[in-house]
């Protein structure tokens, strides 16, 4: 359904999206997950045709955004952040209008796709409601109606539960898990809770670089593989870490709780082995009777924070020269220029200053 070629977007000096490349699959909801900034939303408005791309391509259905705006565009059906409605009209007004704006011709035809849309977002109640009326969550429901006029194959959703309250968000959450089974969604969202409720697949974006793409589960089996563990046992902290650190291909030993002489912590094996059974071995041969241990569970919270918490320290050094470079520039402009002593012993010039209009008054 969706080609993505090495897409990049700067703006200015700020690259927002840096050569991103991906394909979506018909048939499923995708997750477009990153922390604010990371560039979600810039790449929803250029799939969508809304910007364009500085570098690379975009097909929808196999037509060019740019070549072919008028065959990609009427394959998509978009709901922004914030859903451009016009709050004087009611729902079934604004739906016609917008049907009508799609290219749905013949009268009927709009009337019969209106009434679709609204048995579909549960708006039929609502139809002849004044939009300004309606709570934040129908008035999601009837962007995401005008989102399915026209019949896309494809529906793009930014961030939509956003301020919406747990009951409205478990209601819209239903509703694009039923979108799903008609059309292929792209959901943007920085909610995990949500991502890992819906989707099928999740695409994770970070700094403006895709860095993670698969399932939830193939996302959280990568990191899983690494074998980590959580544990707590009885002993002061030194005994404790001291124990587990000198369990063979044990690493990344890190302190999570003290409370009185019970220590919790957690490790990693990067070779993915289970080392339980050592470490249990080693924390009672050093004195220090374990209470709990087992394997840590991963969630899609871990992995995203894993992916996307820290720049990479090569990004943050370029960063950095190219500011301390940017400073360089800008001090080089603005220093003050040197004045070379007059040769004839006599002082430089000095402009005068603007009269002012009382003096010019009484020069007059």
């Amino acid at each position: 359904m969706i080609e993505v070629n090495h897409l990049t977007k700067r703006y200015g000096n700020h690259c927002a999206v840096e050569d991103i490349s991906f394909t979506v699959a018909d048939g499923c909801i995708y997750g477009l997950l990153g922390p604010n900034g990371a560039g979600k939303s810039t790449t929803m408005n250029v799939l969508t045709g809304y910007i364009s791309a500085t570098e690379g391509t975009v097909k929808i259905d196999g037509h060019d955004i740019l070549e072919e705006p008028k065959q990609a565009k009427s394959c998509i059906g978009y709901l922004p952040e914030q859903p451009p409605l016009y709050t004087d009209m009611t729902v079934r007004e604004y739906l016609l209008f917008v049907a009508e704006l799609k290219g749905v011709r013949k009268k009927a035809a709009r009337k019969e796709n209106v009434e679709q849309a609204m048995a579909r977002t549960a708006l039929t109640d609502m139809a002849d409601r004044l939009i300004r009326n309606l709570s934040k969550g129908y008035r999601q429901r009837v962007g995401i109606a005008g989102a399915l006029l026209g019949d896309p194959k494809l529906i793009i959703l930014d961030e939509p539960t956003v301020g919406l309250d747990p009951a409205q968000m478990i209601e819209i959450r239903s509703l694009i898990h039923d979108l799903g089974k008609t059309h292929t969604v792209i959901l943007s969202s920085h909610i995990l809770s949500e991502v890992q409720a819906v989707c099928d697949q999740v695409l994770i974006i970070a700094h403006g670089k895709l860095v993670a793409q698969g399932t939830p589960e193939e996302l959280a089996g990568k990191l899983a593989a690494q074998g980590a563990i959580s544990a707590t046992a009885m002993g002061s902290r030194e005994a404790v870490l001291a124990a587990a650190g000198s369990v063979p291909g044990l690493a990344n030993v890190q302190l999570t709780g003290e409370k009185g002489n019970e220590v919790s912590f957690t490790a990693a094996s990067a070779a993915g082995a289970d080392l339980r059974g050592a470490l249990s071995e080693a924390l009672a041969a050093a004195g220090c009777p374990v209470l709990s241990l087992s394997n840590q569970s991963i969630s899609l919270e871990d992995v995203f924070l894993q992916l996307t918490e820290a720049a990479p320290e090569a990004a943050q050094a370029t960063e950095t020269q190219e500011t301390m470079d940017t400073l360089e520039a800008a001090e080089a402009q603005t220093a003050p220029e040197t004045v070379e002593p007059a040769t004839s012993g006599e002082a430089p010039e000095t402009p005068a200053a603007p009269a002012s209009e009382a003096e010019n008054k009484e020069g007059e």
